[in-house]
C-alpha cells in the first residue's frame, strides 16, 4: 500500500479530513443495526459535526456542475439519493469561507481545557492497555520527554486510527482472531473536467451572478463540492465533484481558465480477511510499538469496479463539458483514500471474524471500546466520519450505562 498514510497529532487522521459527510446507503449499511436506531445515530452525529448542504454559496459554477451531474445521473435514483451539494462538517459564512469541522468542534467547551474532569495530554503516546482477568485497568504512557507513567481507567477507549488501535491492541496483547484483518481501502478513481458556464454579459449568465461585483467576478465560478450518491446497481460509487482548491489530491492543473473540478470516485472494496495488518514485535517502530506491514492487493472483481468508475467519470465529463488535457481518468496508488476501514471492525457475535460487539466494546475484554473507522465492518464507497461518528455515539451510550452515569 504505498500511499499508506497516519497522523501523529491531537484529532489524529481528522487532519487529512475534507469535511465531507455522505450518509451511507443500502449494502454500506452496517444490517443488525436497526433503521430506526441508525437514522436517530445519524441524526446527533450531524449534530455534533454541523454537517450542512450549504457550506458553499449557490453560484453560476456550482449551478452549472449540479445541473450536469443531474442530467448525467438522477436518471432511476429513489428519493433522497440524486444529485445534490455535499454534506459538509462546517458553519458556512457567507461571502467567505466556511469554517470547518474539526476536533475542537466536536470537543467543545473541553478542547480549552478548562474543565475539572478531562485532561488532553498532547505529545504522549499510550505504549500499553493494561489488562487483567479478561479487564482492561487502564493504559501505560510516555511522555515527550520518555517519563513513562500509568493511568488507571474503568473504562479504556482506543482511537487511533485503523493502522495503530490494532497495532496497540497487539502490542497489548490482546489478539482477537480478526485484528488487522478485513483492511478496506476505497480504491479511488480521480479526473479532472473543464464545466461549461453561462457566459457572464449574456442573460442566462448575468441572471445567475450571485456576488454582485460586476460581470466575470471569479467568485461567479466557485463550484463547492457536489455529490453523486451510492445507489446498489444503478451508481454502486461515491462521487465527489469539487473546485480544484477544495480537493486534497493535486491533479496537476497549472493556472485553469474558466471552471475546472476534480472528478473523485470512490469504489467500495471487495473486502477479504486476507488484506491485512501483520506486526513485528522484534522491529519496533518510532514509538516504541509494533512495526506495521501491509498485505493488500485488488481482485478481479475491484478491478472491474474501477474500469465501470472510470466509465461514469466519462459519462459525467461529457455532461460537464469535457477533461482537460490529461485530465483523463486514472486510479490512484493504494492508500491514497485515507479511508481505511475494518481492522477493528464491528460483529454481531464473537465468530472471528470481527474484534468487536456491535456497542464497540472488544469481545471477552468488555470495558475496552474501539473507535474509529477501523469498526466500519461493510464494503463502504462514501467517506466513513459520519458513520464513524454514528457508532462512537452508541457507544458511548453504552459505556455510560455500563457506568451507571
Amino acid at each position: 500500500m504505498p500511499d499508506a498514510s497516519a497522523s501523529t497529532n491531537v484529532g489524529g487522521m481528522g487532519a487529512h479530513w475534507t469535511c465531507a459527510c455522505p450518509s451511507p446507503y443500502g449494502s454500506e449499511r452496517i444490517p443488525f443495526i436497526k433503521d430506526a436506531e441508525w437514522q436517530e445515530l445519524e441524526a446527533e452525529a450531524v449534530r455534533l459535526l454541523h454537517v450542512t448542504t450549504e457550506g458553499f454559496e449557490p453560484t453560476v459554477g456550482a449551478r452549472a456542475a449540479l445541473a450536469g451531474l443531474a442530467a448525467a445521473f438522477d436518471a432511476g435514483r429513489p428519493s433522497g439519493r440524486q444529485v445534490q451539494p455535499m454534506p459538509l462538517a462546517c458553519i458556512p459564512r457567507p461571502g467567505a469561507s466556511p469554517r470547518w469541522s474539526g476536533a475542537d468542534t466536536v470537543l467543545g467547551p473541553l478542547a480549552s481545557g478548562a474543565h475539572d474532569t478531562f485532561e488532553l495530554r498532547p505529545g504522549t503516546v499510550v505504549r500499553r492497555v493494561l489488562h487483567s482477568g479478561g479487564r482492561t485497568t487502564g493504559v501505560e504512557i510516555v511522555s515527550a520527554d520518555g517519563v513513562r507513567a500509568q493511568v488507571s481507567a474503568k473504562v479504556v477507549v482506543v482511537a487511533a486510527d485503523a493502522l495503530r488501535t490494532p497495532q496497540l491492541l497487539w502490542a497489548s496483547g490482546i489478539h482477537p482472531a480478526a485484528l488487522g484483518r478485513y483492511l478496506n481501502d476505497q480504491p479511488q478513481v480521480v479526473a479532472a473536467v473543464s464545466v461549461r458556464t453561462p457566459r457572464s454579459g449574456t442573460s442566462a449568465g448575468q441572471a445567475e451572478l450571485n456576488y454582485g461585483q460586476g460581470q466575470g467576478d471569479h467568485r461567479d465560478l466557485l463550484a463547492g463540492v457536489a455529490w453523486v450518491p451510492f445507489v446498489d446497481g444503478l451508481h454502486p460509487f461515491h462521487g465527489q465533484v469539487m473546485q480544484l482548491d477544495a480537493s486534497p489530491i493535486d491533479l496537476g492543473v497549472q493556472d485553469p481558465s474558466g471552471l475546472v473540478v476534480g472528478l473523485g470516485w470512490f469504489c467500495a472494496k471487495d473486502i477479504h480477511a486476507e488484506d491485512r495488518l501483520e506486526f513485528d514485535d522484534d522491529e519496533p517502530d518510532a514509538f516504541g510499538l509494533p512495526a506495521i506491514r501491509i498485505h493488500y492487493r485488488l481482485t478481479d472483481r475491484d478491478r472491474g469496479q474501477i474500469e465501470a468508475a472510470m466509465t461514469q467519470q466519462r459519462r459525467a465529463a461529457e455532461a460537464l463539458g469535457g477533461f482537460i488535457p490529461r485530465g483523463e481518468p486514472r486510479l490512484l496508488p493504494a492508500g491514497t483514500s485515507l479511508h481505511y476501514q475494518g481492522t477493528v471492525r464491528m460483529g454481531e457475535s464473537d465468530d472471528g471474524t470481527s474484534v468487536c460487539d456491535p456497542a464497540s466494546a472488544v469481545w471477552d475484554v468488555p470495558n475496552l471500546y474501539v473507535g474509529g473507522n477501523g469498526v466500519i465492518p461493510t464494503a463502504t464507497a462514501c467517506n466513513p466520519t459520519l458513520t464513524s461518528v454514528a457508532l462512537a455515539v452508541r457507544a458511548a451510550r453504552a459505556i455510560a450505562e455500563s457506568l451507571g452515569t
